[in-house]
């Protein structure tokens, strides 16, 4: 039987033994308990309850934001076939500002969740903190590199042609150079999912992206009072919608996020809380990263075919991203979940959140799946397909779909390596799939000269991700969820 007693913390050592970060005796039967602390929703509320909670309001933002990636090309489509190829180029620089912005999220919110389940305040604002700094420094990065790599970037994807280099350099200019928005946005929205705030996430997304569209069709098309500017149009609706996120974002966190306490004053980087958040962050940043080189190269293989298998390419993402984004956004409700119950050490619910997120994601995926195989030829013609689009996409979408099943349970997966801190798993899992699979896959099937055999290489590539996936998880499962004892 074991005997419950209270003890002021000051006038006892203790010594902490468990892997989550509580604190007992090891070889007596004595249970110290501390001042009481009011348990967050993430350790108590029914778990797929907790799940539909916390992620709903992030897969809404989410599929608002990739209805808002849809609309936008559909109505640089509207231009012509070479501003959309141009924007399919722009996505590698795109996806590798989001890799930088997501990773060092993920790495503060990782961190943020478990002290939070450990209940140490202090180092919940320091993360916070940090990594807000962190953003900021993002930002000075990209900012520098707009200056150097655009050019080269485009001339080398664009197969000489003049107007999509023209097109490119004009849409990645704007979007780099007032990147600050997507920044603070990505890490003041992933302090708010932290704590389990989502509703206030949705909020900001929805209302940037819903900004975004109507000056799309402003300033793409120069509607009333403003003027036509075509390309340049619509990178500035995307930095300005960025921007109204990013304040709204903020002001939700400083007036409802009371477990962060925001200390700008005095402020000074905390290099051990930096290399925390980094220990989850890079390979994060590796993983997502690892998507703008593949992208990169696979649009260099489709140029060989034509530029419209380039502008296939990238409306197939513009596409998917209508089934993979609520897929995100529920990853990014798990990782706070699953930390914050590591940290807790409450094993069960640990299980319970990842068995509950793999069906949802699965029947995300599978409806995904339904929609590609149906009607491919109407949602491509959303962007103005011409019949050589129609004719290269309609078979690259139906052959592509069926590795949505096997993505569901890749993505989920990855946000409990992110949970565990062991998102090194995800960057291998991410590298094996794109660069040691994909790839090299895609290069010999381009060899045959038929443009369709190029798409299985999605397929190979997704069943090479599961395999790798299962195998980390039941190691992660062995070495790091079950020896949690539950106190």
């Amino acid at each position: 039987m074991v005997e419950r007693i209270k003890v002021p913390s000051r006038r006892i050592r203790l010594k902490k033994i468990n892997a989550c970060g509580l604190t007992y005796f090891k070889n007596i039967n004595i249970i110290v308990h501390m001042p009481q602390v009011k348990e967050n929703k993430m350790g108590t509320m029914s778990v797929p309850l907790l799940i539909v909670n916390i992620s709903l309001p992030m897969m809404i933002s989410m599929m608002i934001q990739a209805l808002y990636n849809i609309v936008d090309s559909a109505l640089v489509g509207r231009i012509n076939e070479n501003a959309l190829t141009a924007l399919s180029l722009a996505f590698p620089l795109q996806n590798l500002m989001i890799a930088f912005g997501v990773g060092t999220a993920v790495g503060v919110n990782a961190l943020l969740s478990t002290k939070l389940g450990q209940k140490k305040s202090e180092d919940v604002n320091k993360a916070a903190m940090n990594g807000l700094f962190l953003a900021f420094c993002n930002y000075i990065f990209f900012l520098l590199l707009s200056f150097f790599i655009l050019r080269p970037y485009f001339v080398s994807s664009a197969k000489g042609v003049a107007q999509i280099v023209s097109y490119g350099e004009d849409y990645m200019h704007i979007v780099m150079k007032a990147s600050f928005g997507l920044f603070g946005v990505v890490m003041l929205d992933r302090l708010l999912q932290a704590t389990g705030r989502t509703f206030f996430t949705m909020i900001s997304q929805i209302s940037g992206a819903l900004c975004n569209v109507v000056l799309d069709f402003c300033l793409i098309f120069g509607l009333g009072p403003f003027p036509k500017l075509g390309v340049a149009g619509a990178a500035i609706a995307t930095v300005i919608g960025q921007c109204l996120s990013m304040v709204l974002s903020l002001v939700f966190n400083l007036a409802f996020n009371h477990d962060i306490q925001f200390k700008f004053r005095n402020f000074k980087p905390d290099f051990a809380t930096i290399k925390q958040i980094y220990l989850v962050a890079i390979p994060t940043i590796l993983f997502n990263g690892a998507t703008s080189i593949t992208t990169y190269l696979l649009q260099l293989i489709l140029g060989i075919f034509s530029t419209t298998a380039i502008a296939v390419y990238g409306v197939y993402f513009k596409l998917n991203s209508f089934v993979f984004m609520p897929v995100f956004g529920l990853n990014s409700g798990l990782v706070p979940i699953i930390a914050y119950n590591y940290g807790a050490c409450k094993k069960k619910r640990i299980f319970k959140s990842v068995h509950t997120g793999l069906l949802f994601a699965l029947s995300i995926m599978g409806f995904g799946l339904l929609l590609f195989e149906l009607i491919p030829g109407p949602l491509l013609r959303l962007f103005s397909a011409t019949d050589e689009m129609l004719k290269i996409g309609i078979p690259a979408i139906r052959i592509i779909a069926p590795s949505f099943i096997g993505a569901a349970i890749s993505i989920t997966l990855s946000s409990v390596f992110q949970a565990f801190s062991s998102a090194v798993y995800s960057m291998i899992v991410a590298f094996m799939r794109q660069l040691v699979i994909l790839l090299p896959v895609a290069y010999l099937l381009s060899l045959t000269g038929n443009i369709r055999n190029v798409w299985f290489s999605f397929l190979i590539a997704e069943v090479v991700s599961v395999t790798f996936s299962l195998f980390f998880y039941m190691r992660l499962r062995k070495n790091k969820i079950m020896p949690i004892q539950e106190v």
